[in-house]
């Protein structure tokens, strides 16, 4: 990365001998914002805290101030305050992680250059150190270019055509009889074309009659109109104005009114003199820092704290005119599959997407809200029925099963919905978030993709749970469920040396089911032992035909549930299959949660040594996010160690020491065992897992999970001598 600074007119080293002030209430911050400084030549120094700050101060001339605002005992804004109450003739730019629009808001009105949010960008922080000096520069020499030629009207009207403001005269009538050059670049006028105008026709219509009076103001001294914001009309005629809309701008506006004596020793008004200063940067600012605090940056909805409040407002207005409301809990079904497959990338434009087709299902006045993760929250008010609401929730269920179709990936998505309504659900806001929150996790564990009503939920549920546990009962008779496989990949030579064999549903009706959806129910009602059966009978099929066209034998991994281990005599079962098959032991590894181990301990112990002894590989799936120790791992059998997707997605830097993955990477070489990562997405996480001497590695660089016919074939015309992917470098 480039961290030299960059200036534009000015030479960089006049600006570098100005002096900087950092102030911070963090040693390491304070050290490593001085060496930046210092590598690009500034002279800075270093303030720990506020109060070491005002003492800086006193006693020494700084150009410029890179200030914290949350400090313990003085903090930012007191400091700034002493910096404005004494007039210093420098500039301050804010450089905290501080998130309340309104402390922000408050430093740029006190005069505050610019406001960075830590963590900073470094570019971004040299650049604008670069401008606040070049400003501070300006100002000074202005301000000495002015004393220099106080005497000569000439000189003052060369600085005042040159001053970045708008300065104007008024007689007595509210006619101009002096506007200075700025006003061309700033309201599209040249100065001429004002002169003898009546200053009205630059107001904005919506304005009050105050602001009039504040433009053509009458009064002098301390009741005079000192930063006023007001908005003045550009010319539409012109194209060199820039500025909001390019019809209006925003100018913080200083006026005061002119006397001159009469023969009798009164005074008469003569007229205004005023000064306007463009802040339409600085509205900007403020209008994208209260946008950020309310609203969701990746999809642009409301976030929780605009909810709340829309929420708010709508208790208040059924309350008074005696209306019903709904809120309603929405969360994606089978997400994480996306994430975990696709990336993250794909996963933060399907959850765009998403909230775009369910705002097109909505009111003008409808509050969509994004709660975090893949969950949304909805405000319905003014509902006239049940049924309504229920219509809604139908329009947006419809909307989100239509296929989305994002670079090649045509995917498949549901909702499940949750609806409290007011007053029926609750007379609260916490009653009805409870509610919805409820009502949706009903639909969760009772199949997914529908919507049920607080009021609803109790009575359904076990209606539901039937339901999905009837279709998956026909769905084996059916021979509905297919197996896909995900090739295992050693990192070094891109080789295939292993598969896992994974789980599907292909639903007459839902399409292709995950086992994120089913599986909690198949374990719940012991469904899961003949379904286990049936996908190790399966993996047996392919595995005979890939030796019958002549592949080279790989090993296949199955997952094992808790409740099948469990199961008395499966050991048994799980060798006699493979006897009926004549496939060795040495060809299947299982895959086990690390719940599994924890769950029926001796039991568990004694069916994985019989598994072990047949030569059964043993792999613990999912490694890191479960509660085994050290000690209690050497009490089974394990020959495997496969670490979990999170932990892999949490590599950063091919040098990062304090990695998690390092941990389990030395734990798992103490007890000698296989090492295998999974959610794969980059050639970085792949790099790092290698040199940590994992032996086997899956994901999306290298591939999804295939059905059979499709992996067969990709087994089959893969090179004999390898390697099988070609990955860009």
């Amino acid at each position: 990365m480039n961290i030299q600074a960059r200036v534009g007119q000015q030479p960089l080293e006049k600006l570098q001998r100005s002096r900087i002030l950092i102030v911070d209430d963090q040693q390491p911050m304070l050290e490593s914002l001085q060496a930046l400084l210092r590598i690009n030549g500034y002279i800075a120094d270093m303030a720990l805290g506020g109060a070491a700050a005002l003492e800086m101060l006193q006693q020494t001339s700084y150009s410029l101030v890179l200030l914290d605002l949350q400090m313990p005992e003085v903090d930012g804004h007191a400091v700034h305050r002493y910096i404005s109450s004494k007039n210093m003739n420098l500039e301050v730019i804010v450089v905290s992680g501080e998130s309340s629009f309104m402390a922000v808001k408050e430093a740029l009105r006190r005069g505050a250059y610019d406001f960075v949010r830590k963590p900073y960008q470094v570019e971004e922080l040299l650049t604008t150190i670069n401008n606040a000096l070049e400003h501070h520069r300006q100002v000074r020499q202005l301000r000495l270019t002015e004393a220099s030629l106080k005497e000569s009207e000439r000189m003052h009207r060369f600085i005042v055509n040159n001053s970045p403001d708008f300065i104007y005269m008024l007689d007595g009538q509210g006619r101009f009889t002096y506007v200075n050059d700025r006003v061309k670049e700033l309201l599209g006028y040249k100065p001429g074309e004002l002169m003898h105008r009546h200053f009205s026709s630059l107001i904005h219509p919506h304005n009050a009659d105050e602001i009039h009076n504040y433009f053509s103001e009458q009064r002098a001294g301390e009741r005079a109109t000192r930063n006023s914001e007001i908005r003045l009309l550009v010319n539409r005629e012109s194209d060199q104005v820039e500025c909001l809309e390019n019809r209006e701008l925003i100018v913080e506006l200083n006026a005061i009114g002119m006397y001159e004596a009469d023969e009798k020793g009164g005074r008469n008004f003569i007229g205004t003199l005023g000064c306007a200063r463009d802040i339409t940067a600085r509205k900007q600012s403020e209008a994208q820092i209260s946008y950020h605090a309310y609203h969701d940056l990746l999809t642009s909805l409301p976030n929780r704290v605009l909810f709340d409040d829309r929420v708010t407002q709508a208790f208040a207005h059924a309350r008074r005119y005696e209306q019903e409301f709904a809120l309603l809990f929405l969360d994606l079904d089978r997400f994480k599959l996306i994430n975990d497959s696709l990336g993250h990338a794909m996963g933060d434009r399907v959850l765009q997407q998403v909230s775009e087709r369910i705002q097109g299902c909505l009111r003008a006045e409808d509050t969509l809200c994004r709660f975090g993760g893949d969950e949304f929250s909805l405000l319905l008010p003014n509902i006239e029925s049940k049924e309504n609401v229920a219509a809604v929730a139908e329009k947006i269920l419809r909307a989100v099963r239509q296929p989305f179709k994002i670079d090649r990936h045509e995917l498949y998505l549901s909702l499940s919905i949750g609806i409290a309504r007011y007053p029926q659900a609750g007379e609260t806001k916490e009653a009805l978030l409870q509610g919805a929150d409820m009502a949706m996790y009903h639909v969760k564990a009772s199949g997914k993709d529908g919507y049920c009503f607080y009021s609803d939920a109790m009575t359904t549920t076990t209606s539901n749970f039937l339901s999905v546990e009837r279709d998956m009962y026909l769905a084996l008779e059916k021979d509905e469920f297919e197996l896909f496989f995900q090739p295992k990949v050693d990192p070094g030579s891109h080789i295939i040396i292993g598969m896992e064999a994974l789980l599907r549903w292909r639903h007459p009706e839902r399409g292709l089911i995950y086992p994120d959806d089913f599986i909690a129910i198949a374990e719940e009602s012991k469904l899961i032992v003949p379904l286990g059966d049936w996908v190790l009978r399966q993996a047996c099929q392919e595995v005979l035909r890939w030796r019958q066209q002549g592949l080279p034998a790989i090993k296949v991994s199955v997952n094992i549930s808790s409740v099948q281990l469990e199961q008395a005599g499966f050991a048994d079962k799980f060798i006699g299959i493979l006897q009926e098959c004549g496939i060795p032991g040495s060809t299947f590894e299982i895959e086990l949660a690390e719940q599994s181990l924890i769950k029926g301990r001796k039991d568990v112990v004694k069916t994985l040594r019989v598994l072990s002894d047949y030569g059964i590989s043993i792999a613990i799936d999912d490694f890191g996010r479960g509660y085994s120790s050290l000690s209690h791992l050497q009490n089974f059998p394990i020959n495997t160690l496969k670490v979990d997707r999170s932990f892999v997605r949490e590599i950063e830097s091919v040098a990062d020491a304090s990695c998690i993955v390092n941990a389990i990477a030395l734990m798992a070489k103490g007890l000698k065992l296989h090492m295998v990562a999974e959610g794969v997405e980059n050639l970085l996480q792949l790099d790092y897992l290698r040199k940590l001497g994992f032996n086997e590695v899956q994901g999306h660089l290298y591939g999804e999970a295939l059905p059979a016919s499709e992996a067969f074939i990709m087994l089959r015309t893969r090179p004999q001598t390898g390697p099988h992917f070609i990955l860009p470098n």
